[in-house]
């Protein structure tokens, strides 16, 4: 390194222009600018979306240069999925005046990092910027492009401009012929054209494109609903009975929270016949749900119902409701809230029982679904390790997260979904028997609802209201059940203590029972991608299989002298016992190795959920009243 004597005047004059530059920074962000996108497709076997942005800028502005910037996720979906590697061919459509001066000479576009792309002004007052976005995967995040429809989710395909989310935008789309439009923000059929307040509410707007998809619509409460369904496989005639049984949870969850504020909400629900496209997600006037078969086949009727359950909640959890870091959003930093336990768990459980409340499923099928959501947290490892906040907060990680190296999340974490939904479920029924049925965590959402977004003055741009954080949450638990909860949210929320299920259960005369799965443990599970061999995805910490050496990435070929695939292991462990020594044939890689292991006593335990025969009359009537909203 050359050391160089100091020069004061260049520095005075560099401090100058940065002082400039921030300021007219800063004027050019206080600017309200007119954006307007539009969206083509002209080739839709290119799964290329091409978008243009055109940025208007008042007279009065001085702005030298606009950055515009692609997100590194996008709400609903808390992975980084760094939307910008599917960008290309990013271009200025419109150049400067000829008689406008850019004192970049001919560089008035530069590539500032991965996900952003800086346009000079070069004095000019408005500038088009095109580009191309690759997009080929149906799912509530990504989008798809191809010859059979377009359907975009706007997160992954519109860039922002840099300090102007909260401007107002126009969006216009251009599709190709005979194709038909529609999303959660239509006024009339054939409309092309929408106006949102600010970028966020556009891309919370998922949005078809295709020839041949149907709706159907029906009313509750003087609110419009829309049903449309996109099917790329027979519907086996149930398309009326699933549009009854959409109104059915529509009727339940609304009688829990009243009339929802908007005039029309739209599903949008797709049957992919693709055997993987599988994915739901919320927003604030439609819900996008994929499934991966046909609707005539066996299971996708149910589990479409389910998903939809699950959406249709979050309209007012967590797209309205909603912890304080979720909206308006840095979407150049994963997010990072305490709060998903309840925004997705909490949800999960009200998915389940409002079906039951709807009436579409029975008491034994609410108790089963039940029984396995606890099941999946009490037997995970990662449960004794992760707190519901600190899953929460590993959102970017294991929701739906891709790695490209392996990890050892399986043993170390759980996922908000089960474990908020155990949570919410074990506080509803304390709450009821705190109170002899008075309240509930009805009454504890209703009121956070209320209070943190019908209320509260709005804190920022995007929505009506404020966020909340996990202590008000806290609090308000423990104001409606008339105790301090404070040491369920020390021990079970923010600690790994398993919640007290037997006392919960207890208030509505049910028990809460468990027998161990197999009379062994061994701690493995297999790669369920090759059906006929056994290789192992992952071993279970402290189990047998650790104490003897097994490895992720085994192959064991033979268990006792047994042929071991995933389809049989259950029938293999029945032959013994604890404390059995069992030999087996392994292939690690290309070296075949013997190993022994000892099995230890059950680990995996199955718990189940029963009504307990002679419940008091109490107990029975806080029963009916969970089950049925009362």
């Amino acid at each position: 390194m050359i050391k160089r004597p100091r020069v004061p005047g260049a520095r005075i004059a560099f401090l100058s222009l940065l002082l400039l530059a921030t300021s007219v920074a800063t004027l050019g962000q206080d600017q309200t600018l007119r954006i307007n996108y539009r969206l083509a497709m002209s080739r839709p076997s290119s799964h290329l979306f091409e978008v243009s942005i055109k940025v208007d800028i008042p007279g009065e502005a001085k702005i030298d240069s606009l950055d515009f910037q692609m997100p590194k996720w996008s709400p609903g979906r808390y992975a980084v999925f760094d939307f910008a590697k599917n960008v290309q061919e990013f271009a200025i459509k419109e150049s400067p005046p000829p008689d406008a001066r850019c004192e970049h000479g001919e560089r008035q576009l530069s590539r500032v990092d991965t996900d952003t792309w800086r346009v000079f002004m070069c004095k000019a007052n408005s500038v088009t910027v095109t580009y191309k976005v690759f997009a080929n995967d149906l799912s509530g995040t990504f989008s798809e492009l191809d010859s059979r429809h377009a359907n975009f989710n706007g997160g992954c395909v519109f860039m922002y401009v840099v300090n102007h989310k909260q401007d107002p935008v126009t969006l216009a789309i251009d599709p190709p012929k005979d194709w038909r439009i529609t999303n959660g923000r239509m006024d009339r059929a054939d409309q092309r054209e929408w106006q949102f307040p600010n970028w966020d509410i556009m891309i919370d707007t998922p949005t078809e494109v295709a020839p041949n998809w149907t709706e159907d619509d029906f009313k509750v409460d003087g609110k419009n609903y829309h049903v449309v369904v996109h099917s790329l496989g027979p519907e086996g005639g149930k398309r009326r009975a699933l549009v009854g049984d959409i109104e059915k949870i529509v009727k339940a969850e609304t009688a829990m929270w009243g009339p929802p504020e908007f005039d029309s909400y739209t599903f949008l629900i797709h049957f992919a016949a693709d055997d993987h496209s599988n994915d739901g997600m919320e927003h604030l006037t439609s819900t996008q749900v994929i499934m991966p078969g046909r609707l005539a086949d066996a299971g996708m009727y149910e589990e479409a119902l389910d998903a939809i359950a699950h959406e249709f909640f979050h309209v007012w959890n967590v797209k309205r409701l909603r912890p304080i870091e979720l909206g308006p959003w840095d979407f150049t930093r994963p997010a990072n809230t305490r709060g998903l336990w309840i925004a997705e768990g909490i949800t999960n459980y009200y998915g389940h029982l409002m079906q039951r409340r709807a009436g579409l499923w029975n008491d034994a099928k609410l108790w089963t679904t039940l029984g396995q959501q606890i099941t999946e947290v009490e037997n995970s490892p990662g449960s004794r390790l992760m707190s519901a906040e600190e899953s929460s907060l590993s959102a970017p990680f294991i929701d739906d997260a891709p790695h490209a190296q392996q990890t050892n999340l399986a043993n170390t974490s759980i996922s908000y979904y089960p474990k908020g939904e155990v949570l919410g479920l074990v506080l509803d029924l304390l709450i009821r028997g705190k109170t002899n049925g008075k309240a509930s965590l009805d009454e504890v959402m209703r009121r956070m609802y209320e209070e943190f977004y019908v209320k509260s003055p709005n804190a920022t741009y995007y929505l009506r209201g404020r966020g909340y954080r996990v202590e008000d949450f806290e609090h308000m638990v423990s104001e409606v059940a008339g105790a301090d909860m404070g040491d369920f949210f020390k021990r079970y929320v923010r600690g790994v203590e398993s919640p007290p299920y037997e006392e919960a259960f207890a208030q509505v005369g049910l028990r809460f029972v468990h027998e161990p799965r197999l009379p062994v443990s061994v701690g493995i599970s297999a790669d369920e991608s090759d059906l006929n061999n056994f290789k192992v995805a992952h071993v279970r910490p402290g189990s047998a299989a650790s104490d003897a050496g097994l490895e992720i990435g085994d192959t064991i070929n033979t268990f006792g002298g047994m042929k071991l695939t995933p389809g049989n292991l259950l029938k293999v462990l029945s032959r013994y016992k604890p404390g059995d020594r069992v030999v087996l044939s392994v292939q690690r890689g290309r070296r075949a190795i013997q190993i022994t292991i000892v099995l230890g006593a059950p680990q995996v335990l199955d718990y189940r959920i029963e009504e307990t025969v002679d419940a008091s009359s109490q107990a029975k009537a806080l029963r009916a009243a969970w089950l049925n909203g009362k």
